[in-house]
């Protein structure tokens, strides 16, 4: 093995507008590699630190989706389950046409839900949530994710791919059909069975954060701004299943290594079980949706039950197929192989980056690979 190119590259995100970041790769439990490079604060005086802790955004969304697959293989939800089941809200749902709304013809499930293919929108502002927090301005998840129903949607259920608020209301199944608060589920059946200490839905330690960045476009800049500011937290209560989670590398790492390893971590405790790892990375898009999946530019990659999936060796470099993830809305990424008992996990905190999905993602996987299989 050879990381010198990981490295260097990573070194020199500074030059890219990435003013620091941190990554680890695991395989087979062991950690094979770790690096911070760049500043942690605005003044660029204090480098990253290992214990520093971030927003990961949509890098939730693992989280989430390996707790619904852990309550599908308990039989306490099934996929095709209507949503309706769990939150009446869901079960008479609208959608748009150019004559204004009509009623659903089909029935939402939890695979639309899981496999944004649900026809939600992510408006954060839509008139229905915003009427909701002006009646509960500390309205908690279930509360708000009923609110969305109100909603019509872009399309019929299974129809086509719409990145959406779809994990959001999927986290509110979760709490019905567990019975417990959303984060309470995490913790007890993820988060201690890991050892995760720093995981959560707010900040626990404020100066252990990264300080977090917008890039302006027309500017050419970044612009740093509130550590404390998460928009996707639409009130105190409310905990996202999309893009709540706050964390740290070494935690997420751990996460990733289970996964890559037949969903159990070191000392042998269950995760998540092989045959469910493979159902929740088997692509779940037919030819609409995945024409939509592809503006996204992932390429070599379609959509499964809350993850990208590798289907095409023969497009984005190299790896293998079934290799799964996601990514976040302010840079971390997350790469999971199961075939290689290999993961790595990387993380930033700049919004908005230009080159940060089509570019630097696809550059560590390729460098991750290239430095395992090196002599």
């Amino acid at each position: 093995m050879d990381f010198t190119k990981l490295e260097k590259y990573l070194d020199g995100l500074r030059q890219e507008h990435v003013p620091g970041c941190d990554i680890a790769v695991y395989r087979d439990h062991q950690l094979l590699f770790r690096r911070q490079a760049g500043y942690r604060d605005e003044a660029g005086k204090s480098p990253v630190r290992p214990d520093d802790t971030y927003w990961l955004y949509s890098a939730t969304k693992l989280f989430t989706t390996c707790a619904a697959m852990q309550l599908i293989r308990q039989g306490k939800i099934s996929l095709d389950d209507p949503v309706g089941d769990y939150l009446p809200a869901y079960r008479h749902l609208a959608v748009k046409t150019p004559d204004g709304p009509r009623p659903a013809r089909r029935t939402l499930t939890v695979r639309h839900l899981m496999s944004m293919q649900s026809g939600m929108t992510y408006d954060l502002e839509s008139p229905s949530v915003k009427a909701a927090l002006k009646a509960r301005p500390d309205a908690d998840t279930r509360t708000l994710v009923d609110a969305m129903a109100g909603e019509p949607l872009e399309f019929e259920p299974g129809e086509n791919f719409l990145y959406s608020l779809s994990h959001d209301v999927l986290a509110a199944v979760i709490e019905e059909a567990s019975g417990r608060r959303f984060s309470e589920y995490l913790e007890k059946h993820i988060f201690a069975p890991l050892g995760l200490e720093a995981m959560g839905f707010s900040i626990r330690r404020k100066e252990k954060q990264s300080a977090q960045y917008f890039w302006h476009p027309e500017e050419e800049r970044l612009i740093a701004f509130s550590n404390e500011e998460n928009r996707y937290r639409l009130s105190p209560r409310y905990e996202s299943g999309g893009a709540g989670l706050t964390g740290d590398v070494g935690d997420y790492a751990l996460f990733a290594d289970a996964l890559a390893c037949g969903g159990e971590t070191k000392d042998g405790k269950e995760i998540l079980a092989p045959e469910m790892i493979q159902l929740w990375r088997a692509n779940q898009l037919g030819p609409v949706s995945r024409a939509s999946f592809d503006t996204w530019n992932r390429k070599g990659y379609s959509y499964a039950l809350g993850v990208r999936t590798r289907v095409d060796l023969g497009l984005g470099g190299p790896g293998s197929l079934g290799e799964f993830g996601w990514d976040g809305a302010a840079g971390a990424w997350t790469m999971v192989d199961p075939a290689r008992r290999l993961s790595a996990f990387f993380a930033m905190h700049v919004h908005n980056h230009p080159t940060v999905y089509d570019v630097i993602h696809p550059t560590l996987r390729t460098l991750i690979y290239e430095g395992v299989d090196a002599p």
